[in-house]
């Protein structure tokens, strides 16, 4: 297993400050071996291991202690112990505790500690939990492996361009979970065991815990939003896909859905901001998926879909690196995405391939329209056009990937 060098300097900010590290992110995305590298890390600041306190809750082992009481009981024996040095509490999976906010909302006012937090449901940070904790958190969000972290996994020189290009292809085919980067699996295999994690997450995070009914219903948006990877959303369009199948789902309902999807972090919504009125639009947004073989488990490896593939893939890196991310709207042309970070801000056109002077001129224009001075970038997988455009910068995918924003 690697180390995740970025999440990890991130938490390092807050070690031993009183303010609750709330990790987050879809299952099987690595939480579970950060917050034990955060554990080797406070080993290597000389806390002894008995003041660590490091609960898994998807084991068994700890299956007597999913109550409020039945925790508070063992972390105050533990604590009990430790005769006024600090405890150090890591709780993985947390959400599978009923009223664990309570249990952490008493500790943090009561005891000298230091707490970190892991749930694979945004929910872990519902109204409840804001106002337990109002001003006492910060959100650490993890995804699967990056395009670098994925070359750090299989030991590639990250700054050799030939060596990017040459893998490529299997990220993008295989996607950034790690559980299919452990073994050489082929790429059947891992679409099978991505599967089984979106099975779970479907379950677990999005069925039980927002108690839907109607599962079929569910599991046809999944695809529709699947097939559509790139594309504006609209329930307009939804219902129509819908009634062509003889079903029906009412406009509340489907929002409902689609607020379900995004809290169990199988899709993220990037809303639409119109770059002359200088405001967020309610209509056409797009959703993109939290890894991209999550797209190949569902609907097969698509090679038709690559001009979405790839946007899923900047979208998703650009959200790594905690931009806030838009669909750009100029009049009537569209910038792929619109990156926000502080005073940092950024555009992108995504472009598969520029194969002729039309299609440049095309990507070109809505770049050309903004009257700014924030930098602009078409990332595409044509390796012949990179290079600047009056101003504008041509980047390769995989320079995009491995680039510092």
């Amino acid at each position: 297993m690697i180390r995740r060098e970025k999440y990890l300097n991130e938490i390092k900010a807050y070690i031993d400050r009183p303010i609750i590290k709330v990790i987050t992110g879809i299952r099987r995305s690595g939480k579970s071996e950060l917050l034990k590298m955060i554990c080797d890390e406070l080993l290597q600041m000389n806390v002894t291991e008995a003041q660590i306190v490091y609960i898994n809750f998807e084991s068994f082992r700890w299956n007597n202690y999913k109550t409020a009481a039945a925790l508070y009981d063992l972390l105050t024996e533990k604590h009990t112990m430790l005769n006024g040095k600090r405890m150090y509490v890591l709780l993985d999976e947390v959400q599978e505790v009923e009223e664990w906010e309570k249990v952490i909302n008493s500790i943090l006012a009561d005891w000298d500690v230091d707490i970190y937090i892991t749930g694979s449901n945004s929910h872990l940070l519902s109204s409840e939990l804001s106002t337990l904790l109002s001003g006492r958190y910060v959100e650490i969000m993890v995804y699967p492996l990056s395009f670098r972290e994925f070359m750090d996994f299989h030991s590639i020189d990250s700054n050799d361009d030939n060596e990017r290009r040459k893998v490529f292809g299997q990220y993008l085919r295989q996607g950034g979970f790690p559980i299919a980067h452990i073994a050489n699996y082929e790429d059947s295999d891992i679409y099978k065991m991505i599967y089984d994690i979106y099975n779970s997450v479907l379950l677990r995070d999005t069925i039980q815990r927002f108690k839907i009914r109607n599962v079929d219903m569910l599991e046809r948006l999944v695809s529709y939003i699947s097939n559509n990877i790139g594309n504006n959303f609209s329930a307009k369009n939804v219902s129509a896909y819908l009634k062509n199948q003889q079903r029906k789902l009412d406009h509340e309902t489907l929002y409902n859905y689609l607020v379900a999807l995004q809290t169990s972090f199988i899709f993220e919504r990037a809303s639409r901001y119109d770059l002359r009125g200088k405001e967020l639009l309610q209509t056409n947004e797009k959703y993109f998926l939290m890894d991209i073989s999550l797209l190949h488990a569902l609907q097969g490896y698509q090679p038709s879909m690559i001009a979405g593939m790839l946007e899923n893939i900047v979208y998703t890196e650009l959200r790594r690196q905690r931009f806030r991310v838009y669909i750009g709207k100029w009049a009537d042309s569209e910038v792929d995405f619109v990156a926000e970070k502080g005073d940092k801000r950024i555009y992108i056109q995504v472009c598969y391939k520029v194969d002729s002077e039309e299609t440049m001129k095309r990507e070109l224009a809505p770049l050309h329209n903004i009257n700014d001075n924030y930098p602009k970038y078409i990332v595409t997988t044509d390796d012949l056009i990179t290079g600047s455009y009056d101003g504008i910068q041509c980047l390769h995918i995989c320079d995009f990937l491995t680039k510092d924003l």
